[in-house]
């Protein structure tokens, strides 16, 4: 099957999902979001596939959610409109997390805001060394529609994430543990590539059993009620003064200038990642 904004293929028991959209720093659009997905059910009906690898084209994994003007629906839309948008990026990032197979991202350059929604909705992230993960959206946009920070990283890591979106890098990102390993960039293909390939080792009929059972156990530590009081918490900050006003600008003077009001106090996310 073909996709417009995710390239698809499979190796023996691997299977590899690309993001496409380099020109956006595959920014997360609904399209996007929807072919990721449909992607990953094919590969779960696969049976030949085991194991399935999530990376992307271009200078970066993702800068985030697709908040372009025109791109944001907030003007046409009523509350209960936004909650059913919110409910189901929400019900989306639970079928990866729910797919029986295990997926391992290749996390290069940016990796933000809802790229992190995205990338913890995975079982194991590998990371350049100089990637750049972060949560800028908390600075004036909204929260983060999936919260695994807490469990990942610890609750004081999670606030300094979060009280200030400040970003760190893969090096930092493996110490605190929100990544599983950071490696220079010009090895990470070939890492995530060995790991993806010991995983397809084990039967399927091993993995699909032993992944859902620490998913069980991530449930009675309360990993489905977190996700609730992270949508909740989205839709709240959704309707702030500071999402108002940080919209008022992109649409007036464009994206750049509404993210320099959010981020030029903190002098953060100016620069590139490296190609």
């Amino acid at each position: 099957m073909s996709y417009e904004n995710v390239i698809y293929d499979k190796s023996g028991h691997i299977a590899t999902i690309t993001m496409n959209r380099p020109d956006k720093l595959n920014a997360l659009s609904i399209g996007l979001i929807d072919d990721i997905v449909a992607a990953a059910e094919e590969a779960e009906a696969d049976k030949e596939i085991r194991v399935i690898i999530l990376k992307a084209a271009g200078r970066a994994f993702s800068a985030g959610y697709d908040i372009t003007p025109g791109q944001d629906k907030d003007k046409d839309e009523d509350l209960y409109d936004r909650l059913l948008r919110f409910r189901k990026t929400n019900l989306q990032w639970g079928k990866l997390w729910n797919l029986a197979k295990p997926i391992v991202v290749q996390v290069h350059g940016y990796c933000l805001a809802g790229a992190t929604d995205l990338a913890t909705s995975c079982d194991i992230i590998i990371a350049a060394e100089d990637a750049v993960f972060g949560l800028p959206d908390v600075r004036g946009i909204e929260s983060v529609e999936n919260h695994m920070w807490t469990y990942l990283v610890g609750p004081q890591w999670a606030k300094r994430m979060m009280l200030t979106g400040d970003p760190i890098d893969g090096k930092t990102a493996e110490r605190i543990g929100l990544v599983l390993k950071a490696v220079p960039a010009d090895k990470l293909e070939e890492e995530v590539l060995t790991l993806a390939s010991r995983i397809a080792n084990i039967p399927l009929e091993l993995l699909a059993p032993h992944k859902s059972l620490i998913n069980k156990v991530m449930g009675l530590m309360g990993h489905a009620v977190a996700q609730q009081l992270a949508f909740d918490t989205v839709a709240i900050t959704h309707h702030s003064d500071a999402r108002r006003k940080f919209n008022e600008i992109a649409e007036k003077e464009g994206l750049r200038a509404a993210l320099q009001y959010r981020d030029g106090p903190f002098g953060d996310y100016t620069a590139r990642p490296r190609k």
